[in-house]
């Protein structure tokens, strides 16, 4: 019991420090933990998206939360998203921020790190007016795997959103969500030293990508070209 309520402890301690103002320090270990969670996706046989998943990416979302609490949950974290523009080439990781509070009988902690291939081109524009809620605003599923049949996914691959998610720790309670996810400007100044917004970051070519983001753009042009 012991173990459990300071599991719950650190996690909001963790929650608070996640939304005191970040250093570009952090916000490039952000960026790094979402190449960490995308690449490590790709190792697990069990995970891997399957090659019509990647062949339907218009878009990526990497999600990296954190959900701990003592009858009341919170889940925060953060993340980044990544279009595929018309020439095939991946724009600049865009971060953003991800959170939901839940009410309820709740006692542990849990980091979920989660990839969601989008298919729709309409999807990344909804963050254009702040937010979305994933499996409210825009349905989700679990995403067909590189181990699976690719015959029986024509259906699984119209949906928005392909959901491939691993969660760790121990967690007692509510079910888990993705909750909403919204747009972060002023994460996005800092990291890329312009007054543009997330529309120009995505979809034009005024900025040039910053040395640390480049492994990630990287990655993802290897796994989706």
């Amino acid at each position: 019991m012991k173990k459990i309520l300071s599991l719950s402890l650190v996690a909001l301690l963790s929650v608070a420090a996640l939304r005191a103002e970040p250093t570009r320090a952090d916000l490039v270990t952000r960026i790094e933990s979402c190449e960490a969670v995308l690449r490590e996706l790709n190792t697990k046989s069990a995970l891997r998206p399957s090659p019509g998943a990647w062949k339907s990416a218009k878009a990526i979302l990497i999600l990296n939360q954190f959900k701990a609490g003592i009858f009341l949950g919170v889940q925060d974290g953060y993340g980044v998203i990544m279009v595929k523009k018309p020439d095939g080439k991946w724009s600049l990781p865009v971060l953003v921020n991800a959170g939901e509070a839940s009410l309820g009988l709740q006692l542990g902690a849990k980091s979920v790190e989660s990839v969601f291939i989008i298919t729709d081109e309409k999807t990344p524009r909804m963050l254009f007016n702040q937010r979305f809620n994933v499996g409210v605003d825009v349905k989700a599923v679990a995403g067909p795997k590189a181990a699976e049949s690719e015959r029986n996914n024509a259906e699984i691959l119209k949906t928005p959103l392909l959901a491939y998610t691993k969660t760790v720790g121990l967690y007692a309670g509510a079910t888990m969500k993705a909750g909403h996810i919204s747009r972060n400007d002023s994460a996005n100044f800092s990291l890329y030293n312009t007054r543009y917004t997330m529309p120009e970051l995505l979809y034009s070519d005024w900025v040039a990508p910053v040395e640390e983001v480049k492994p990630l753009m990287a990655l993802l042009q290897e796994l989706a070209p």
